[in-house]
């Protein structure tokens, strides 16, 4: 259109990139396995990020105290648009809205926890928030379950996941659903 100022609008939230994000998902109170599928359903409703992957669900033994309840876990993957700490509020809103409480002890039984693995190739060290998450590694209940779609993922400062998992024990670990 000849004769109109054309200017470009920019807008800084539509400049940001897309990045990979994990999550790590787990239950072991009241029907575990629907408190993880809610969540899994409530991280498509994260602003600014698209749920791409989910594992099947797995059964573990707790990690802490062994005198509660089996887990059930799992990792969704998806794109997000929003920094760490972004991210990390909004899982712990939607954790709050699931009901959580946090634990009398530590690794004590939970209706939900969401924890955030990784955020792209991002590595960072901070009061309550840390990237990758440092358990990420070790975890049996972490590894099975995102080497079932990011088996080649990087984690920065550890290695793939597929090699990764050569490396940990299954504590008795076992998919929910084939």
């Amino acid at each position: 259109m000849a004769g109109v100022n054309q200017r470009r609008i920019r807008r800084p939230d539509l400049m940001l990139r897309w990045r990979p994000a994990y999550v790590a998902l787990g239950s072991n109170l009241d029907d575990p396995a629907s408190q993880v599928e809610a969540a899994i359903r409530g991280l498509s409703g994260i602003r600014d990020s698209r749920l791409v992957s989910r594992s099947r669900l797995w059964g573990s033994r707790p990690l802490g105290p062994q005198d509660q309840p089996d887990f059930v876990n799992a990792v969704a993957g998806f794109l997000t648009r929003l920094g760490a700490r972004q991210l990390l509020d909004e899982l712990k809103t939607l954790e709050r809205t699931m009901g959580r409480s946090d634990p009398a002890i530590r690794w004590g039984p939970r209706k939900i926890d969401l924890d955030l693995l990784l955020l792209g190739s991002e590595e960072r060290s901070e009061p309550g928030l840390c990237l990758p998450h440092p358990g990420v590694h070790e975890r049996d209940f972490v590894l099975y379950p995102l080497a079932e779609f990011a088996p080649a993922l990087w984690i920065p400062g550890r290695g793939r996941v597929e090699a990764l998992l050569q490396c940990v024990e299954n504590r008795g670990l076992a998919p929910l659903q084939q």
